[in-house]
């Protein structure tokens, strides 16, 4: 794979606890206000524009992007933001609970993602690709890096060991209690070259990003009429981190009614599809397993592939839409779908008993989470997982790094 080191934009050292923001789409307007409350220089501002304009504001009104561009122009001005003296390489480690990962950031080509070595699992939404797009376009910048992995590669994990028995650059705990710790890679050559051992990248999260990127480089390139694929508009921004560490928490599914069903009758339906038992844990502890939370009552599910499956068709989260979902209540697709919600492992399982309880929904079902090898394979068979099938955690905060074009 090539990367490349760019001279982006980033915080003063003093500043970056108070930049870095969490990503756009993991927070409504609401929640993006309260998180900014009292912080001009928060990311959320470039990210998240809405919150500096009145309730009710269409999403994708010319006043959002452009208030996005002006809070981007106004956090430079404040220092709040400052360019690289040089291109530089980074190596980010974040640190939630035990769990550490570290991860490479730099700036990736558009085409490679064109040409499916950067390789993707899910469907993007043409709305939100398309917001996206506008924002990425309007800011010539990459806000938010695209979160990727790859199969582990010894001399990459080497290298970005090494960097980090120097000092920090960045080094705080957000309020959420994670930790972001970033060493500055000043002689990238290295890691660049280590790189191209790689056979090829897979977008863990991030579909919507890439996608922009990809359009708004084509976009640029065409423009161009003395276009040569070196332009900074040709990269976009991005973490890579080894599959190995990453860590993948289940993507759980509330249903809102049971298709004119009683629960009985759902019950008497399950029985004749797989076995069920009462009493299960919230949370299922071994693939081919789904606890079920109805009336009042954890149940286990219990799903065995067909022999002849592909990566696909054994995911719980397929198995459990082509056996339940659909066919008994009538959730035929879950991306378009206003009868069913979707909450990420990060809210745990007392979340979903919680939804059912206060009658936000009526059925909800606890997965095992997808596997990193699984969205390998699944990427490697040029296949596409049911939305919502993968919930990445910790996420990785907007404003540490800025690439510009």
């Amino acid at each position: 794979m090539r990367i490349r080191a760019f001279q982006g934009l980033r915080p003063p050292q003093d500043k970056a606890a108070k930049v870095a923001s969490l990503p756009y789409d993991v927070v409504n307007t609401l929640e993006a206000r309260k998180l900014a409350e009292g912080n001009p220089i928060s990311m959320f501002h470039v990210v998240r524009p809405d919150i500096d304009l009145p309730d009710g504001t269409d999403p994708h009104s010319d006043l959002v992007y452009a208030k996005a561009l002006e809070n981007l122009k106004r956090l430079q001005a404040e220092g709040a933001l400052v360019r690289e003296d040089k291109p530089v390489l980074y190596v980010y480690r974040q640190e939630m609970n035990g769990h550490i990962q570290h991860g490479v950031v730099g700036v990736c080509h558009y085409q490679d993602y064109l040409d499916d070595l950067i390789k993707k699992h899910e469907k993007t939404r043409p709305d939100k690709e398309d917001d996206r797009t506008r924002m990425t376009h309007e800011l010539s910048a990459n806000p938010g890096p695209v979160f990727l992995t790859y199969r582990d590669n010894a001399k990459v994990s080497e290298l970005a060991t090494e960097v980090c028995k120097g000092p920090a650059f960045f080094d705080f705990t957000a309020d959420d209690g994670i930790r972001h710790t970033v060493w500055k890679v000043d002689n990238p050559d290295a890691l660049v070259a280590a790189f191209g051992d790689v056979p090829c990248f897979y977008v863990a999260d991030g579909h919507h990003r890439s996608a922009s990127a990809a359009r708004v480089g084509a976009e640029r390139a065409k423009a161009n009429p003395n276009h040569t694929g070196e332009e900074d508009y040709n990269w976009f921004l991005c973490v890579m981190f080894p599959g190995s560490e990453l860590k993948i928490l289940p993507y759980n599914r509330i249903v809102h009614d049971l298709n004119g069903k009683t629960p009985e009758r759902l019950l008497d339906e399950l029985k004749a599809v797989t076995p069920v038992s009462e009493n299960a844990e919230p949370a299922p502890g071994e693939p081919g397993h789904v606890s079920m939370y109805l009336n009042g009552k954890w149940y286990g599910l219990k799903f065995e592939p067909a022999p002849d499956a592909d990566p696909v068709s054994r995911l719980d989260v397929q198995m459990l839409q082509e056996r339940v979902l659909a066919p008994m209540l009538g959730v035929d697709d879950p991306r378009t779908s206003d009868r069913i919600s979707f909450a990420g492992g990060i809210r745990g399982t007392d979340y979903l008993k919680q939804q059912v309880d206060e009658g936000k929904g009526v059925v909800a079902f606890s997965m095992f989470p997808v596997t990193v090898e699984q969205l390998m394979a699944i990427s490697d068979a040029n296949q596409i997982m049911a939305p919502k099938s993968t919930w990445f955690e910790p996420k990785l905060r907007s404003g540490l790094f800025i690439h510009t074009f």
